[in-house]
């Protein structure tokens, strides 16, 4: 078994396509949060001005509308009527990367503009009023002051998020990206010999998820610190 996997992953070059998927991997995990981050700031922001203003509630009512239909669906789901349906009916030359990378981003949002209005609301009130006071508008107001202090406040769960989104991944090989799983299951032999290869898949997401973990750590005691000082 394990000599097996030593010749597909070193005799036979196996490694370059595994160093691929990895890079696959964390392009569409980094895309993907970025992209989620700044989306569900936008729909969480207009969630928030919804209560205030007819405009913005109506466009409220279709992030409302956005969250429920990317947080009701599976992943795969959406990566297959993406890649299967709508970028074709669109007629899009998009890469099947930066199709993942696209459906990825757009779940993420969906999921962060919730902790992102859970951030905006543990804002006190008091620094939305002190903007309005000094002449900024609701826009510039939320974008300088309020926003910045609510994504301090959620960090962890952000964390939380991207490690999901990463592990989340595994299943861009079905839109025929060379992701990390993918990228070994091309090392099994045609699935006669799956053990080796995925104990290693395994060991390698733990490495991965491990590494971010402490990442993330680092970063909240990092802004810990700061807000002693």
């Amino acid at each position: 078994m394990w000599k097996s996997f030593y010749r597909n992953f070193i005799t036979n070059d196996g490694y370059k396509t595994v160093l691929q998927g990895f890079q696959n991997t964390l392009i569409i995990a980094i895309f993907g949060l970025c992209m989620g981050i700044l989306l569900g700031a936008v729909v969480a922001c207009f969630q928030v001005a919804g209560k205030r203003n007819k405009v913005a509630r109506g466009i409220a009512y279709v992030g409302d509308a956005y969250v429920a239909l990317f947080r009701g669906t599976p992943i795969i789901v959406q990566i297959f009527v993406f890649h299967f349906v709508i970028f074709p009916m669109l007629g899009s030359a998009l890469s099947g990367l930066m199709e993942c990378c696209i459906v990825f981003g757009l779940n993420s949002g969906a999921y962060v503009s919730e902790i992102m209005r859970g951030g905006i609301l543990s804002v006190d009130i008091g620094q939305t009023e002190a903007g309005r006071t000094l002449g900024l508008s609701y826009t510039t107001t939320m974008f300088r002051i309020v926003i910045p202090q609510a994504i301090k406040n959620v960090i962890p769960t952000l964390g939380n998020e991207f490690i999901t989104l990463t592990k989340d991944t595994s299943v861009a090989g079905y839109a025929s990206i060379m992701d990390l799983t993918f990228a070994f299951r091309t090392l099994t032999d045609g699935g006669t010999n799956v053990m080796a290869p995925y104990i290693v898949l395994a060991v390698c997401y733990l490495i991965l998820i491990a590494f971010f973990t402490v990442i993330i750590r680092l970063v909240e005691r990092r802004l810990r610190k700061s807000e002693r000082r």
